[in-house]
Formats: C-alpha cells, sequence, structure tokens
C-alpha cells in the first residue's frame, strides 16, 4: 500500500496579502488615478484564485481522450498540437535538419551589468558556424529575453514525473507558450 506524504505548508494566500501583491505591480505613480480600477481588477483576480481558475478557457478533450468530456485547456491543447507538429516535422525523413540554439544565460546587455552575456557570444559562434553548411535549418531559443522583455516567464518543473508519472501532463504548464514558439516550431 502506498502511503501519500502531505506535510508541506500550504501555500495559499489570505485576500489582504494576494490583493497587497496584486497591487505592487501597479507601484508605478503613473497608475495612482487607476486605484478604482485596479482595486475592481484585484477583486477579479482574487475571485479566479480562490476559485482555482488555472484554466479558464477548455473544451470538450473529445475523441482520443481517455474522458471525452473532460474539460481540457484550449492553451494546453494548442501547445500539445504545436508539439506533435514539431515531432512530425521532426521525423520526415525528407525534412532539412534542424539545430535548436539555446542561449540559457538570463542576463544581457539590457540587464545588468550593461554587457552581453559569454553565452550569448557563443551561440552567435555556433549560429555563425552552422549557416555555413546547407540545407539546415537554425533556430534559437533565447532565454535572456525572460530577464529583458516584459511579461516572459518560466515557471520552474514541478517535477510531476518523479512523484507520479500519471501526474505529468506534458507539455507542462511549467512552460508558458512563448517557448514553445521556438521549441516545439522546429
Amino acid at each position: 500500500m502506498t502511503t501519500i506524504r502531505r506535510e508541506m505548508p500550504a501555500p495559499q494566500l489570505d485576500k489582504a496579502e494576494f490583493k497587497r501583491r496584486y497591487r505592487a505591480r501597479f507601484y508605478d505613480p503613473a497608475f495612482e488615478s487607476m486605484q478604482v480600477e485596479i482595486d475592481r481588477l484585484a477583486d477579479i483576480a482574487w475571485g479566479a484564485y480562490e476559485d482555482g481558475r488555472k484554466s479558464p478557457r477548455t473544451q470538450p478533450a473529445g475523441a482520443g481522450f481517455a474522458d471525452p468530456g473532460y474539460q481540457l485547456s484550449i492553451e494546453w491543447r494548442e501547445t500539445s498540437q504545436r508539439v506533435a507538429d514539431a515531432q512530425r516535422r521532426q521525423s520526415d525523413p525528407s525534412a532539412a535538419p534542424n539545430i535548436l540554439l539555446i542561449n540559457g544565460a538570463t542576463r544581457s546587455e539590457h540587464t545588468c551589468p550593461g554587457e552581453s552575456s559569454k553565452t550569448w557570444r557563443l551561440v552567435s559562434i555556433a549560429r555563425q558556424i552552422f549557416a555555413r553548411e546547407r540545407d539546415i535549418e537554425i533556430q534559437l531559443l533565447d532565454l535572456s529575453r525572460l530577464a529583458s522583455e516584459y511579461g516572459r516567464m518560466i515557471y520552474p518543473c514541478k517535477t510531476c514525473v518523479s512523484t507520479a508519472m500519471p501526474l505529468c501532463h506534458w507539455p507542462c504548464s511549467c512552460y508558458p507558450n512563448h517557448i514553445w514558439g521556438r521549441w516545439a516550431t522546429g
């Protein structure tokens, strides 16, 4: 018999703390005239948080799923389709070889200390070398955009598979759609 261990502290915030963190995004004095609107948005965001609406847009899973009536996230379905399409392209023997270069450094000249990272420079050299070859597609996944471009983030992997394989839902919600835009196109 498997023992399920539930011993970690609950991460649920109370309403006051949630709203304090939500409003912190609007610290800039330019937002002061919009406090009533921000408070209304905070109430909507609190409702979504409290109700656990992580996937607010869903549709029935449909044929091919164990439970065709299950309300599946539209974003997850689109991402899953992109991964499947990329797998078909990758498996096509007539397709040109595709190389994905990954700049894993979050630093760039747009963040501290004002100079491009060594990782970026190495990726640039690799791109130049591969570009000399014929019939090779080169793509770049530039993770420095996470620190320099507004609204970009990757949530850490929850390592679902390490505890229970059935809980892993690839493509994982840990990696938002903008990452799949590069990762799953080749």
